[in-house]
């Protein structure tokens, strides 16, 4: 299967980008889909070789999952690359554009889920990110 690619274009400079991306006092409050989800733990080193695990668990506790995987690619304020606990590969990069920052992330697609709802849900968790960081930058 060919991998998916989503985008976002953040109004915040790189480096707020970056560490709104790995901190994981932040990740917890963006890194979701919905209202409906939330991440009540997360843990990252985000370096080579460094291990990340974000929990993610439906509101009303019907259901919850473990993302995690092992960074083989760290270039701050520049590339992500890792791969998940089953495998899959993901790649992330980040274009400063003056106070705008450009993210590129693309993953490879899992075959229990149509490729339309994985795409989807992926945007949706880069669009939450967009809007808690452009909102952490207001007074």
């Amino acid at each position: 299967m060919e991998p998916i690619t989503v985008t976002a274009n953040v109004a915040a400079p790189i480096e707020k980008v970056w560490n709104t991306w790995t901190a994981p006092e932040h990740i917890k409050q963006w890194c979701s889909a919905s209202e409906d989800w939330h991440v009540p733990t997360a843990t990252n080193d985000a370096r080579s070789g460094g291990k990340f695990m974000t929990r993610m668990e439906a509101r009303d506790g019907s259901f919850g999952f473990d993302f995690e995987g092992v960074y083989s690619d760290v270039e701050n304020h520049k590339r992500i690359a890792y791969g998940m606990a089953d495998g899959r590969q993901v790649s992330i990069l980040f274009e400063a554009n003056g106070d705008h920052t450009k993210i590129t992330e693309t993953f490879d697609p899992e075959d229990q889920n149509p490729i339309e709802m994985q795409r989807g849900g992926w945007q949706a968790i880069l669009d939450n990110f967009k809007k808690y960081t452009e909102n952490q930058l207001k007074p």
